[in-house]
């Protein structure tokens, strides 16, 4: 099981790369192991006709399946998620992000364009079954500066809220390697049964 972190952008390099890669440092902190998934790398063809038998749809499709929590970080044209992340979630099955913890991120030009996330990309999240959607966070092309050295920054408010989300992602045990999921049957083993003449009620 793992962190699965999805490139919805369709450049190489972009802000809401890097915006991911500031994640994937704090997820790594934590221990957690990270799987990522660039969506420019799999077939256009695949993706614009949703050939689903197509080996590298496949190989995302199960990449999402191992995963146990989701970051999606896109660019944001025009109010809405990029093209290329709307065709790979369309390729999805309908319960994808089943028992998945997701957290959405996002970039764009200017804070116009905020809600996009949930007024765009939370729906389609939902549609898909995640357990749990954490608030999303949505940076300005201002937040996300280019360096002189060609390398993306964050800014220390952005940057606190990346922290943020990730320790939420800790302490609610999405990071963890293993599931918190309890067993009844077992922790409930060690009692004795109580005949119901020792029931006792209430109201």
């Amino acid at each position: 099981m793992s962190v699965l972190l999805i490139a919805g952008s369709p450049s190489e390099r972009s802000r809401s790369a890097a915006l991911l890669d500031a994640v994937s440092q704090r997820i790594a902190a934590h221990g957690a192991a990270i799987d990522r998934l660039l969506i420019r790398d799999l077939s256009p063809q695949a993706l614009l006709l949703a050939d689903v038998a197509h080996r590298s749809v496949l190989q995302a499709i199960d990449q999402v399946e191992r995963a146990r929590t989701i970051v999606v970080a896109t660019p944001v044209y025009k109010a809405a998620y990029s093209g290329v992340l709307k065709l790979f979630l369309d390729v999805l099955p309908q319960s994808a992000f089943k028992g998945k913890a997701v957290l959405p991120l996002a970039t764009g030009g200017s804070p116009h364009h905020m809600l996009a996330l949930d007024y765009a990309l939370r729906p389609v999240l939902q549609s898909l079954a995640s357990r749990h959607i954490l608030p999303g966070i949505y940076a300005t092309d201002a937040q996300v500066t280019l360096t002189p050295e060609g390398a993306y920054t964050v800014d220390g408010e952005l940057s606190r809220r990346l922290d943020d989300a990730v320790e939420n992602l800790a302490m609610e045990g999405h990071l963890s390697r293993s599931s918190r999921a309890v067993d009844f049957t077992s922790a409930t083993a060690g009692f004795e049964p109580v005949p119901f003449s020792r029931v006792r009620c209430s109201v």
